[in-house]
């Protein structure tokens, strides 16, 4: 007698008139359509946001909470870690008191930009500005200014600005005093190259802006030079 089970032509004929009953699928091809299946449904669903997923959450049958469950999960996580790249935005006053918490207790991940100032040196106040737009542009990193003495008692002057980076409680990099900084002729994007070159941001500048300003000077005294042939007919005069 013939195998009803087996795959023959003849069998095929006698299933689609109903003779034989449905030929039943390998255990390997029903989890594969069961895959295929839940990535269908997750696809359906991808351009939700967690608001929508809560709100829809009662037309999910039990095969649906199975593939939307996963994908839930790694919304949220994309979600989380969003919210915390972008938990600052702006440059925040500290005292003495605050350090440990908001500098040594930052958190797994973060980058700490702290600048020791005193009001009434325009350096402290120009680069007061530069770390205000710096923070816009860079969120995910912290952002901090003290008054120098309210911070370390008895902390000199002659010391400021001070700028100190640090990353998850560690000091990474520190910069001490006017001369470091280039005085009062200081850019804004060469103070984000200093604190990118210490990690503290990521910046998209491709070289150090301070070297475009030392290659127009080079060239301009260079410009600016007598030439050999000048010189020798100046003497000949």
């Amino acid at each position: 007698m013939q195998d009803p089970n087996e795959d023959t032509e003849w069998n095929d004929i006698l299933r689609k008139k109903g003779i034989l009953p449905p030929k039943e699928k390998p255990k390997e091809d029903e989890e594969e359509e069961q895959i295929i299946q839940q990535q269908s449904i997750v696809k359906t669903y991808e351009n939700m946001t967690l608001e929508e997923l809560e709100e829809n959450e009662d037309e999910f049958s039990e095969e649906d909470e199975v593939a939307i469950e996963m994908y839930r999960q790694k919304r949220l996580a994309e979600w989380k870690a969003n919210q915390i790249k972008n938990v600052f935005g702006e440059v925040n006053e500290i005292s003495g008191q605050d350090y440990v918490q908001e500098v040594n207790k930052a958190g797994s991940g973060i980058w700490v930009v702290l600048h020791l100032y005193k009001p009434g040196i325009p350096l402290c106040t120009l680069i007061n500005q530069h770390l205000s737009e710096l923070a816009r542009k860079f969120p995910q990193t912290k952002f901090l200014k003290s008054i120098s003495t309210t911070c370390i008692p008895n902390y000199p002057d002659r010391n400021l600005p001070t700028v100190f980076v640090y990353f998850e409680g560690e000091m990474k990099a520190q910069f001490i005093g006017p001369l470091v900084f280039g005085g009062m002729n200081l850019k804004c994007d060469e103070l984000e190259w200093r604190l990118a070159e210490s990690g503290a941001v990521k910046t998209d500048l491709e070289e150090n802006p301070r070297k475009q300003i030392q290659d127009q000077l080079m060239t301009s005294i260079r410009c600016s030079m007598p030439s050999r042939r000048d010189s020798d007919e100046s003497d000949e005069d």
